[in-house]
């Protein structure tokens, strides 16, 4: 019995042998937890004779007199670790003054009055090429109080436009007089297309919201791939914010074909260099569940395995053979 159960166990869910039986003794491990409340309350708790002792007024009263004496220590309790906490946050008094959340340090903003923990996951979003934009993206940090916003509105300062600072300063490079006194036409850089599955570092910095970081990251990921095949797969990348995403959409195409993975023959390690297939227990299903039942013929037959979802075959149509 227990031979054939986990022999099902492996075939439905394309495991192996050891995790079928793991699975199977978590099972037997819930039927009895579940279960035990009922034998309990119908076959022993009978057996238990109640207490033969009367409640009298004075029994009752001490109970009472107990549960009000716990009630009013923890409130005191509490008082005191309230009055704990705001002597402890009073040590280091709030000062506001101007700032740019894109430079200061996060000491900086401590002492504006922003919690620790929002202050380095501010430097974290920075130092992965995050950029406040305008005042409103400070709000775009995860759990960033509204009302500590509106208090910090007011000393946010930002730098003008990146993109138009550069850009006067080529102006006024280019507009010096030249020979003959005259002064050149300015011209604005302009921006040809390119194919997003062959560009480099260079082609991708000249977009507006995209630096050496996020330059770097788009690589990163279309290597992983295999190369893009849908503009809609760019919103996959972390960081890119809508200026970054509408600069990618105008300029950056789509021709050179994906490198292709076929399935049949990949190994784990050569299915775990996929960005969409990062998770190792996951090609590890995939691989036995190849091993047991022959080759995959086609995505149809990935949905046989129980592991992978529908949106996940949808993106890994497009890399796979099947040959």
């Amino acid at each position: 019995m227990y031979k054939k159960l986990t022999a099902l166990f492996q075939d439905y869910f394309g495991v192996s042998k050891k995790e079928a039986r793991g699975a199977l003794a978590l099972i037997l491990i819930c039927v009895v937890l579940i279960w035990t409340p009922f034998v309990f309350r119908r076959f022993i708790l009978p057996l238990m004779p109640p207490s033969t002792e009367p409640l009298t007024a004075q029994k009752l009263d001490s109970i009472v007199a107990g549960i009000e004496t716990e009630n009013a220590l923890k409130r005191e309790n509490d008082r005191g670790f309230s009055t704990r906490n705001l002597e402890s946050k009073s040590k280091k008094p709030v000062r506001l003054f101007r700032f740019d959340p894109n430079t200061a340090s996060v000491e900086q903003l401590t002492e504006l009055g922003i919690p620790a923990f929002l202050a380095k996951r501010i430097d974290k979003f920075r130092s992965k090429g995050g950029k406040f934009r305008k005042k409103e993206d400070l709000l775009n940090i995860y759990y960033f109080p509204s009302d500590l916003y509106q208090k910090l509105e007011g000393y946010l300062v930002l730098p003008a436009n990146e993109n138009a600072q550069a850009n006067t300063k080529f102006g006024e490079s280019a507009r010096r007089p030249n020979a003959t006194g005259a002064l050149p036409k300015y011209r604005t850089p302009t921006i040809t297309a390119f194919d997003i599955n062959t560009a480099d570092t260079t082609q991708l910095v000249r977009l507006k919201g995209i630096g050496t970081k996020l330059s770097l990251r788009i690589l990163k990921f279309r290597d992983g791939l295999g190369g893009f095949h849908s503009q809609n797969q760019f919103s996959e990348i972390f960081g890119l914010d809508s200026l970054a995403l509408a600069e990618l959409h105008k300029y950056a195409s789509i021709s050179v074909p994906v490198t292709k993975i076929n399935i049949n023959v990949a190994t784990a390690e050569e299915l775990g260099r996929h960005s969409y297939l990062k998770n190792k227990k996951l090609v590890s299903i995939i691989i036995n569940y190849r091993n047991q039942h022959g080759n995959y013929r086609n995505s149809d037959d990935l949905k046989k395995v129980k592991a992978i979802d529908e949106e996940l075959i949808r993106k890994l149509e497009p890399y796979l053979s099947f040959d």
